[in-house]
């Protein structure tokens, strides 16, 4: 990754307020303290300017309670086989736009939450590539294309998606942020299996892309000139591995077909509104046997659906 996240440790903090503050204090008159002096240190040690934004996806298998008991012993195993092909797929698809990422570390910054969790990258694109490519596998899931018996044994499975962008940081190993407390309320929210994107994810896309419907038009001359690629990324990594979705040229043949984007409303959250986005993609991907590379099979997934009702 390229921007670091903020570290908060509780040591760190003890030791502040060890010195600026008391533990226990029994006085025999009670006395309301000063607490400027440890205030502004506090204000230094966290330095909550200096914090980075983050992306974080949030994953969901939808009504995992209502599967029965055996079934659901076995999807958070199903769930880990998901996640380790799709970070194979962009690892392998997607080798400029991941290149500073490893099987390693995004196991990392993934938050397990047994039927789903939270991955943190550095940008939306990160994030809605990696969803895509996770929607690919679990196609080949459903459609019985993937360890066919225990899709037969255990079921269809269906997921929601959110977006997020804003502050991450990293307290005692554990990550925290605005990013991770919206996406959460947000996938808490949805019941209709969509991709929802909040506001600060949607102005990344319109600022770099100028929206969400470019992407079905995008090359991956367009990516290399966002910022955060130009500066950081190396560009001969295309010389050798082309991007699997985005070309050289504007094609709505292969790659990202259709891209909608629509506001459906707001949800509160820390007494501040959050505008929320429902995204539909559709794309078109050749995936090949890694058994086997002479079988191949071309498909058409969507990520999200086109249910705008509210949220």
């Amino acid at each position: 990754m390229i921007k670091e996240i903020k570290k908060i440790t509780s040591v760190e903090l003890l030791e502040i307020l060890t010195e600026y503050d008391q533990r226990v204090v029994f006085d025999q008159t009670n006395m309301i303290p000063d607490e400027n002096e440890l205030l502004e240190k506090l204000y230094i040690y966290i330095d909550n300017q200096n914090i980075n934004d983050k992306s974080v996806l949030g994953i969901d298998i939808n009504k995992y309670s209502l599967y029965g008991e055996f079934e659901q012993s076995l999807i958070p195993f199903v769930f880990k086989i998901f996640l380790k092909m799709t970070i194979k797929l962009c690892l392998q698809n997607h080798r400029y736009i991941f290149q500073k990422y490893s099987n390693e570390n995004i196991e990392d910054y993934f938050i397990d939450a047994g039927d789903g969790g939270y991955f943190i990258f550095d940008t939306p694109l990160h994030s809605l590539l990696f969803a895509s490519n996770f929607a690919v596998v679990l196609r080949t899931y459903n459609s019985f294309h993937l360890f066919p018996k225990l899709s037969k044994i255990i079921g269809g499975l269906s997921t929601r998606y959110a977006i997020t962008y804003d502050k991450i940081y990293n307290f005692d190993n554990n990550y925290f942020g605005r990013a991770i407390i919206n996406n959460a309320r947000i996938l808490i929210k949805d019941n209709l299996n969509r991709c929802l994107i909040d506001q600060n994810a949607h102005s990344w896309f319109t600022i770099n892309m100028e929206g969400f419907e470019n992407l079905q038009i995008i090359t991956i001359a367009d990516i290399v000139n966002i910022y955060e690629f130009n500066k950081y990324y190396d560009i001969t990594v295309l010389n050798d591995y082309p991007d699997e979705i985005f070309s050289r040229d504007p094609s709505r043949i292969y790659g990202i077909i259709n891209s909608d984007i629509l506001k459906i409303g707001k949800i509160t959250s820390k007494e501040s509104e959050l505008n929320i986005y429902n995204l539909h993609l559709q794309a078109c991907i050749k995936l090949c046997n890694d058994d086997d590379e002479s079988q191949q099979k071309l498909i058409t997934i969507s990520l999200g659906n086109l249910n705008t009702a509210g949220i």
